[in-house]
């Protein structure tokens, strides 16, 4: 079968492939433009982005519960305004251009992107995660996440769909890559630049690259926005929503804006969870593209929400959070350095999840 990736930009050599055989896993990092020096864990155990995590990354700890608690830097939320979508022939006419997706010249992606590739060549080590987006596999794509922080390793093993042994042994070539340099800002002298921040998508060259901002979100909004452009052309329908199925099979789909409530409301004890945000409408259900969810921890209790309080465990991760130093129990209600505080952590982490998750 073909991805929906291919369908959808087959107007574009660029993005053809001409042969089906399967690359390696260094074959297909190569055309990333890595150089490939330095150790890089490739969809490591979490035990092990755990110790790194805490070794090198000042402010890491890990909670009360277990979960590991990390700091975004300068940066506690996403930056809109310092989002920009590369002009290219094959997707100009396919892209709402406005305050929202605003242009960025094909020479300036290129720059930010070796900007990018150029930071993390100096790193003294690198992450790779491979998995997917879409849990129908008629309308999956394969994204590669390339980092240098193991928190963001760690984020995104939870937030996308994790492969099995053998399919990551089948992985080949992603459909997309990110490229997540969040350390390193971005040059203001570039042009389409207003800041040392730049979160860029390159439809044409399927890759997303992160300046100036180490907030773990942009790399999760940044998939979603690549199924929002992928999805309609291949007849089905994106929804920001979230969503959960009754006894009897019937779904139901909360919309909303982030932070409205759509995590508290789909984790209802009484039916099965399918996802708390990213949602693809087709003519045989609804599936989640997430193999996660990230919820605010602002004000969160057990009392209140018992699944997702239960849910911040060994595996899950904690942004900028405050705790006690002692006992490393997190407090909730303070939201001294944001009021943005989040968890991401795998779904099946909700009892009551459905996984494969698809409804309807």
């Amino acid at each position: 079968m073909v991805c929906p990736y291919s369908q959808a930009v087959q107007r574009s050599p660029r993005m053809q492939r001409s042969t089906p055989r399967i690359p390696s896993f260094e074959q297909s990092l190569n055309q990333t433009g890595l150089a490939q020096r330095q150790p890089i864990e490739r969809n490591a155990p979490l035990a092990r982005l755990y110790e790194d995590a805490l070794h090198y990354e000042p402010g890491t700890a890990i909670s009360s519960t277990g979960a590991l608690i990390a700091r975004s830097g300068a940066k506690t939320g996403r930056s809109p305004r310092d989002k920009r979508v590369a002009e290219e022939a094959s997707t100009v006419d396919d892209v709402w251009w406005g305050p929202v997706n605003k242009k960025l010249s094909e020479e300036s992606f290129a720059v930010n992107a070796q900007t990018a590739l150029d930071y993390l060549n100096t790193r003294d080590r690198l992450y790779v995660f491979d998995g997917f987006a879409g849990w129908d596999t008629r309308y999956r794509i394969k994204v590669r996440v390339v980092c240098a922080r193991a928190y963001h390793a760690l984020f995104m093993n939870n937030m996308l769909i994790r492969p099995t042994a053998d399919e990551l042994a089948d992985f080949g070539e992603p459909d997309f890559t990110i490229v997540n340099a969040g350390q390193f800002p971005a040059n203001r002298f570039t042009k389409g630049m207003t800041s040392p921040t730049s979160v860029a998508i390159s439809f044409e060259r399927r890759q997303m690259v992160i300046l100036g901002t180490e907030y773990a979100g942009e790399m999760k909004k940044g998939v979603f926005t690549v199924m929002h452009y992928l999805m309609p052309k291949a007849g089905v329908l994106s929804l920001h929503s979230s969503c959960n199925e009754g006894p009897k099979g019937d779904v139901s789909l909360f919309f909303g804006l982030s932070g409205t409530g759509k995590t508290t409301l789909s984790a209802d004890p009484a039916r099965k969870l399918i996802g708390d945000d990213e949602h693809v409408w087709t003519d045989t259900g609804v599936f989640n593209i997430e193999g996660g969810c990230y919820a605010k921890a602002v004000d969160l209790s057990a009392e209140k929400e018992p699944e997702i309080f239960n849910a911040i465990r060994f595996g899950s991760v904690l942004e900028n959070v405050i705790y006690n130093g002692e006992s490393r129990v997190v407090d909730y209600s303070d939201t001294s350095i944001t009021e943005n505080t989040r968890c991401a952590y795998p779904i099946e982490y909700i009892p009551n999840s459905k996984v494969p998750c698809i409804g309807g």
